[in-house]
């Protein structure tokens, strides 16, 4: 190749030449656009200093990397999350998702960034911040991460930047916490609390309406997630003569200024489903309906004095007021381990397959990786094997033979003294 010019980069324009044409100036450029091809663009005024100006705008209201557009590597971070933001609200998210996405925005990744432009954001930078977020929490470092990615793809989409910077970062790793069921002896030891909660002579106040007692006895029959549990509606019970069944259909969810509201959607598409209820948990709900004075199908069967759907928040902190009853304060268990305990019993009564099925999973990964707690019970099977084969008196050898343990017969004689005459 012969050396020449360097080819003008796309967006990018050439010297500006400014000729009198009568009683005007005309400022004249060539620059190359989008499609990768150079055109002239001109910009007439009455004096040549307004002329170039005027041509100046013409050639920045050009579609093109970096102009144009709505934001620019000149652009501040701000600019680019006021624009982000606007963006959220069109999509099809659920309420707590954007609203976690508009806090990690605000209490984390705007104050470090914000007085940055775009084209000073390096990979470098941002790793540097998901380092310093993940010392502090795994978790936070993960929910900052997310944020950006979406950020800068949306400023990539845009033209705004030549590449993501968030894409070069380190993996984040997150520590796996060990996953753990209840114990026989804890469940019993909740159950009891549960019973026990707010029952003594000396209680002042209302006595409790044991809500939260079923609800427990709910989520160990069915594995649901806290919200699906909340978000049962008499409509979604079928009682029949084979057993109940009970369609999960939407989550409780907690929105500013209204607090708990329904849902009418779960957390993904799979969570979406019908599953059997074993008769323990079937008996509680069957008992809840019985009690409930409203003939509304659409009520939630938890309901607050208002007929409205019980608070997470609320169900959380009276769970844990029966951990303390029960000296299980310190263990670390929460609601979720009914879903882990649901999850670990079915996988090993049936297989992870039906257990990622009852729990409204797309794949057995999450399942096995998140919910179903190693076995670590210990196979006898192969040390017998081993022994029997093994063992210095009297062993089977049977399974190191080498011989394929066919007998001759008599009767295919005939067929060996045919092929020694053929041969």
């Amino acid at each position: 190749m012969n050396g020449g010019r360097p080819r003008t980069l796309i967006g990018s324009y050439g010297i500006i030449t400014v000729t009198r044409r009568g009683a005007s100036y005309v400022a004249l450029a060539r620059i190359r656009d989008a499609d990768g091809r150079l055109r002239r663009v001109t910009g007439a005024a009455r004096t040549e200093s307004a002329a170039r100006a005027r041509l100046k705008e013409r050639l920045l209201d050009r579609p093109g990397f970096g102009s144009g557009g709505l934001l620019d590597l000149s652009s501040s971070f701000r600019d680019l999350a006021d624009l982000w933001l606007e963006d959220l609200e069109l999509r099809e998210l659920s309420d707590g998702t954007k609203k976690n996405y508009r806090d990690d925005l605000r209490l984390r990744v705007r104050p470090q960034f914000e007085h940055f432009s775009l084209g000073e954001i390096t990979t470098g930078r941002v790793e540097w911040f998901l380092r310093s977020e993940n010392a502090v929490s795994p978790s936070r470092a993960h929910h900052s991460r997310t944020v950006l990615n979406q950020l800068f793809g949306f400023a990539l989409r845009h033209d705004a930047i030549p590449r993501n910077p968030v894409q070069g970062t380190s993996p984040l790793r997150r520590p796996k916490g060990e996953r753990q069921a209840l114990t026989i002896a804890q469940i019993n030891a909740i159950r009891d609390a549960a019973g026990r909660w707010r029952t003594g002579p000396d209680i002042k106040g209302p006595k409790p309406d044991g809500q939260v007692r079923d609800i427990t006895e709910v989520l160990l029959g069915t594995a649901l997630r806290i919200g699906e549990c909340l978000a049962l509606r008499v409509c979604d019970v079928e009682d029949g003569p084979s057993g109940m069944t009970i369609s999960v259909t939407g989550t409780v969810v907690l929105r500013t200024g209204s607090g708990a509201v329904r849902q009418d959607h779960p957390k993904t598409e799979h969570s979406i489903r019908r599953i059997a209820v074993p008769d323990f948990a079937a008996d509680v709900v069957r008992a809840r309906l019985a009690g409930t004075l409203s003939t509304d199908p659409e009520r939630t069967i938890f309901a607050n004095r208002a007929g409205r759907p019980l608070s997470p928040f609320n169900v959380r902190r009276t769970f844990r007021a029966f951990l303390e009853l029960a000296d299980l304060a310190g263990e670390g268990i929460t609601l979720r381990w009914y879903r882990r305990t649901g999850a670990t019993v079915i996988a090993r009564g049936a297989s992870a397959d039906a257990a990622a099925t009852f729990l409204g999973h797309g794949s057995t990964a999450i399942t096995e990786g998140h919910y179903i707690e190693p076995d670590r019970t210990v196979d006898r099977g192969p040390a017998g094997i081993l022994d029997r084969t093994l063992r210095r008196v009297n062993p089977d050898t049977s399974l190191l033979s080498t011989d394929d343990g066919a007998v001759d017969d008599p009767t295919f004689d005939f067929l060996d003294d045919e092929d020694i005459e053929a041969a």
